[in-house]
């Protein structure tokens, strides 16, 4: 078959699946499926969203598969990408399946339907590639029976990316294993020249030098700008008081779960159908909101990026942003949602005060120093078995997530291999390479920089962004704010303005008590395992707000800063407190509510001990004591022993080490306690991984509390 005949071909199929008769690839989409089909080489397509990346591979996997080509595995990273993609290939005949955490009961079943060659495509989350029946059972045969390649987002390949994942590294591995002549696809819409070199290198593994296919990334159909407002409350206003004036549905996205909490109830006491999507949405719910806002029976969906990739929705009319993100490589990527089969699509950006404080609180993502690396490796070695990321927990001081993603590193590295069980070591050298991880944390910083500069540039804006993706084409949009001037209304009502401050000055959040000791507590000298009896567990409890939200959170931060001054606590956080408290009195299962499930009503008012805020802490338990009439007990002892309490952000073996002998009952408290029958509130500035309260209310309950109620200032996340 010659290049016409086949072109004639891939048109066609293209025209079954978008369902538009006569439609035909571009010169650039042909080019890239002639790469793959004619020529079985190994191409990077960097292009802009809606470009037609997902075209290429469909129209690539048909010709394929009728000239008997394996099946296409696609590796790509959302399920909401997934499920647009399984419907897309359907219209063309495509046999799709999906393997991820999602449908973990099909699975065996989608992989006898691949061996028997029912399958067409295979999307597979790159989360599977690190799980180890997958990587050892399933992914040789797909490495040896595998058609085409594809790699969904692949600047998550590269640690220079703004969006790094270690589980993508397990494609080098599987790069390696295929068969000669299958071609290869990586695609992304976000890839710098030094990620796109990265990248392209890592495929040409093996086979011969990569070809990249780079395009312009312009857009068209996005105006830009920036509505710069004094604070949270305003910013919420502005959204209520124009969200109607956005074209078509869209996308509210928020920099943390408790901000997209916050703003989408706003919005619906205002009147305004929408939903939240973020980490902490049910599968069922996700489902759900994206088929509303498919079909428009939404406004908007308020997400975190949890949506940040793979939500296809041509007609998407708008992207607003609750605060700025991070990189503006990231902000290129979630706001290129927008417009793609529409001739024009807003895209505002809301920046605030709190955004740097939120970048902050989410930068612990940096790979480890060398220390704590050796340290993870030792372990290993000298366990002489394979340990869990629980297990490690107590013999290496990293946060859970931060220790998985170093162990998926040093699993691609060959340094250590997960295994049934855990992880164990495999002997092999291994070098830590300081100047790429310090260049790494350096971008981060340069990418914060530049977020800035781009809040605050006259220049045009969509120059500004392409040229962070070094576009070489980039000019001036003559769409943006910058461009034209700025078209955008900043103004709020009064009414509106008092309604967000309302909602924002709510205080209240639920604490959740500990109830299992962490495992391998026993490797440190301390006797606690299992579950904590239920007589030694303190309640639910109450925080003003949490450290991500935009209420409370922004008022909390500077007073609960590592460099903030010690002092009485401010009148309107008491205040705040007391409120709280009456609430919680009230709420169902309070000591002031009716029924058989109201607790008792508390005696009295313990401390926890600060070195940090000492005055902040006691006077806010002395306020609450006497404001709610109720005897101030006295404050737990601080035993100088174990370590320095209040070091936060430690993985929680490490914190109960640290705070297992940090207190004492004294005497008088014991005392106290014992005249006092019933139970006490717990006062505390701060809670994140809710060892302090664990610890704390095991002491008092022992000392003859009868309960322990926590009353914390500022809850994490």
């Amino acid at each position: 078959m010659d290049n016409l005949e086949l072109r004639t071909e891939a048109d066609a199929i293209l025209a079954e699946l978008v369902g538009a008769p006569g439609a035909r690839l571009r010169e650039d989409q042909w080019q890239a499926v002639a790469a793959l089909v004619e020529e079985r080489r190994r191409a990077l397509v960097v292009q802009r969203t809606g470009w037609g990346k997902s075209a290429v591979y469909f129209v690539a996997t048909a010709l394929l598969r009728r000239r008997g080509s394996g099946p296409t595995v696609i590796v790509s990273p959302l399920l909401a990408l997934m499920r647009n993609q399984v419907e897309a290939a359907e219209r063309a005949g495509i046999q799709a399946r999906t393997i991820n955490s999602a449908n973990p009961e099909e699975w065996e079943t989608i992989y006898k339907e691949v061996e028997r060659g029912e399958t067409d495509v295979l999307l597979v989350s790159p989360e599977r590639l690190n799980s180890v029946d997958f990587r050892d059972q399933v992914l040789p045969k797909l490495a040896a029976t595998t058609g085409l390649l594809v790699v969904d987002e692949a600047h998550c390949i590269s640690d220079w990316g703004h969006d790094f994942r270690p589980d993508y590294r397990r494609l080098r591995a599987m790069l390696g294993d295929l068969a000669p002549g299958v071609p290869v696809l990586a695609t992304t819409a976000t890839a710098n020249a030094r990620v796109t070199a990265d990248v392209a290198d890592q495929l040409g593994t093996g086979a011969g030098e990569a070809l990249v296919l780079r395009g312009s990334l312009e857009r068209e159909s996005l105006r830009l700008g920036v509505v710069r407002l004094p604070d949270a409350a305003h910013r919420l206003a502005w959204l209520a008081e124009h969200l109607d004036e956005l074209p078509g549905s869209g996308i509210i996205y928020a920099l943390t779960v408790a901000a997209a909490e916050e703003a989408t109830a706003f919005l619906r006491q205002r009147g305004f159908t929408v939903d939240s999507y973020t980490g902490r949405t049910e599968n069922a719910d996700r489902l759900q909101a994206e088929v509303d806002l498919q079909q428009n029976r939404v406004k908007a969906l308020v997400a975190t990026s949890a949506l940040g990739m793979g939500f296809d929705k041509p007609d998407l009319g708008f992207v607003v942003h609750l605060g700025s993100p991070s990189s503006p490589i990231a902000y290129y990527q979630q706001v290129g949602r927008a417009g793609r089969g529409v001739e024009h699509a807003e895209v505002l950006l809301l920046p605030g005060k709190e955004d740097e404080a939120i970048w902050r609180y989410f930068a612990d993502t940096a790979f480890p120093p060398e220390t704590q690396v050796r340290q993870t490796l030792a372990a290993l070695s000298d366990a002489g078995r394979p340990l869990s990321v629980p297990a490690l927990e107590a013999l290496v001081d990293l946060r859970r997530t931060r220790l998985e993603t170093m162990l998926k590193v040093l699993d691609v590295d060959g340094a250590v291999k997960r295994v049934k069980g855990g992880w164990e070591s495999t002997g092999r050298p291994w070098a830590y390479d300081t100047e790429r991880y310090a260049w790494v944390a350096r971008q981060r910083s340069t990418e914060q920089q530049a977020m800035r500069d781009y809040v605050s540039t006259t220049e045009c804006r969509m120059e500004f962004l392409r040229r962070q993706l070094d576009d070489e084409g980039a000019v001036p949009c003559g769409r943006c704010d910058n461009c034209v001037g700025a078209w955008i209304d900043a103004s709020v009502t009064a009414e509106a303005l008092t309604g967000a401050t309302k909602e924002l000055d709510r205080p209240g959040v639920e604490v959740e008590p500990r109830r299992m000791w962490p495992t391998g507590m026993s490797a440190l000298g301390i006797d606690l395992k299992g579950r904590i009896p239920a007589r030694e567990q303190c309640s639910t409890g109450r925080a003003l707000g949490r450290l991500s939200d935009i209420g409370w959170g922004n008022r909390l931060r500077p007073l609960l800063a590592e460099n903030a001054p010690d002092g009485p606590v401010p009148d309107d956080v008491l205040k705040a407190a007391v409120s709280v408290l009456a609430d919680w009195a009230r709420s169902p299962g309070g000591w002031a509510a009716d029924g058989p499930d109201a607790s008792s009503r508390p005696v009295g008012v313990v401390a926890v001990p600060s070195l940090a805020r000492p005055q902040l802490v006691g006077s806010l338990a002395q306020g609450i004591a006497t404001v709610g009439r109720l005897p101030f007990l006295g404050t737990l002892t601080y035993t100088g022993q174990g370590g320095a309490h209040a070091v936060r952000r430690s993985n929680s073996a490490q914190r109960l080490r640290a705070l297992s002998a940090a207190f004492t009952v004294s005497e008088e408290l014991a005392d106290a306690l014992a005249a006092s029958p019933g139970p006490v509130l717990l006062v505390d500035d701060y809670t994140d991984s809710g060892w302090t309260l664990a610890v704390a209310a095991r002491l008092l309950r022992r000392a003859g509390g009868e309960g322990v109620l926590p009353l914390i200032l500022a809850a994490a996340g």
